[in-house]
């Protein structure tokens, strides 16, 4: 979350989703690992031509007030970029992406900051949904001290 994190993070992010050809209206995932990439890309997108809105899913729905599983301005009809920290399982991913789909949206992919290489990518993908990720864990344990 430091000014410099979110800078690179965002312009990164952003570049993904373009180059990988998603045309998303909403960016977001499951709070609270989601919630900075998906606030970086969505300010980075700002002097776009087109711009994306960041959202949040929460992990239960609010027990009180309208009850929303997913906050922020996401609306029925959007087309979504799922965003994740890390991908392990792909178990947080799955709960945003049928959080989206309840809510009336379409999820074109889901991009993740690391892929940590333990079958996330391939759950996910075996379920019919892209995934793209900024860093595979192969390429940063080499580079992290001992």
């Amino acid at each position: 979350m430091s000014p410099d994190g979110l800078a690179l993070i965002g312009a990164l992010g952003l570049a993904a989703i373009r180059d990988a050809g998603w045309m998303a209206d909403a960016v977001g995932g499951l709070t609270m690992g989601a919630d900075p990439i998906a606030c970086a890309i969505s300010f980075a997108s700002a002097s776009s031509d087109m711009p994306v809105r960041a959202f949040s899913v929460r992990k239960e729905p609010k027990s009180y007030g309208t009850g929303k599983l997913i906050e922020g301005p996401f609306r029925s009809g959007d087309r979504a970029v799922i965003i994740e920290d890390t991908i392990t399982t792909g178990g947080s991913a799955k709960r945003a992406i049928e959080a989206v789909r309840q809510a009336g949206g379409t999820v074109v992919g889901v991009l993740a900051l690391v892929d940590r290489e333990e079958g996330g990518r391939e759950n996910l993908e075996a379920e019919g949904v892209s995934v793209v990720s900024l860093a595979r864990a192969a390429e940063i344990v080499p580079l992290i001290p001992a």
